[in-house]
């Protein structure tokens, strides 16, 4: 066993939503782990470690994006060894991080206090499905809708991706709930374009994106002509009549902390397009 005294215990957690914007949307997972543990040092964050040899600091995340996708709703989880302002630790650590990750909420966790064990998958399970919009370049509002609607109408769409167990064929079409073209988004594209808004639910093995333009491709033949500009828009509950997505942090809002001036309301296809500015700037920079 290591000597020395024990690290402090945690006192708090706070939750993170933040933003995954222009060219970071390229930068690693581990790389962005590495700047927000940089980003805590530097705004002074009382942020708790690990015991053992090689003490790690507290920070854990659920559902992160893929590398080269930019997002708007990732989510990451800080133990601290000091009670702090939510909305004080969301301006030092967006200050600190560099421009296009950007802290766009912080509440503190509702449930477990201290050390107490907060219950497994308690966050991660909130986490049910994905809004994605996807911006394909070339490719004309015409042939998109035909290709959507053949999607949406299929039983089921086969793919086959090379997953960390092999080659795995799996069906694409159950986890799309809902799949729209975003006409009013197009028109104010700075170049012709067709744009996707979806609704995927989170599953086993994980309906990416890319799948999802592999069954669009298999069922209409729709191929763009350059790589498309996928954003996460939001990832929560999902609502089973509405077809909409919660946020995920309204359950710890109820501890009644401020977490600053981005509490988050019903999200779905048809919510007020908030995120548009944002996501629009994910995919042009």
């Amino acid at each position: 066993m290591p000597e020395g005294p024990a690290p402090a215990p945690v006192t708090q957690r706070l939750r993170v939503r933040y933003a995954k914007r222009g060219r970071l949307r390229f930068t690693s997972h581990r790389d962005i782990s590495r700047a927000v543990e940089r980003a805590v040092r530097r705004a002074g964050i009382p942020v708790a470690f690990s015991a053992g040899f090689t003490p790690h600091p507290k920070i854990s995340y659920a559902g992160a994006a893929a590398t080269g996708v930019a997002s708007e709703a990732e989510y990451l989880e800080l133990g601290l060894t000091e009670t702090r302002d939510p909305a004080r630790v969301r301006a030092d650590l967006d200050a600190a991080l560099p421009p296009g990750l950007d802290v766009l909420d912080v509440v503190p966790v509702r449930a477990g206090h201290g050390d107490a064990p907060v219950k497994p998958g308690a966050f991660t399970d909130r986490l049910e499905a994905s809004e994605w919009r996807i911006r394909l370049d070339g490719v004309a509002e015409g042939d998109a809708a035909a290709a959507v609607a053949a999607f949406m109408g299929a039983e089921n769409i086969e793919v086959e991706r090379l997953t960390k167990k092999g080659r795995r064929r799996f069906d694409v079409r159950a986890a799309v709930s809902a799949c729209e073209l975003d006409r009013r988004a197009a028109e104010t594209a700075n170049a012709p374009c067709a744009i996707l808004r979806m609704v995927v639910r989170h599953s086993t093995p994980a309906v990416r994106p890319d799948d999802i333009l592999t069954g669009l491709r298999q069922v209409a033949d729709l191929a763009p002509p350059s790589p498309p500009l996928v954003t996460r828009l939001a990832q929560g509950p999902l609502d089973a009549d509405t077809g909409g997505l919660a946020d995920p942090l309204d359950p710890d809002r109820e501890t009644g902390l401020p977490p600053g001036d981005d509490a988050g309301t019903a999200r779905g296809l048809e919510r007020p397009r908030s995120g548009d500015a944002a996501s629009a700037d994910a995919v042009s920079a």
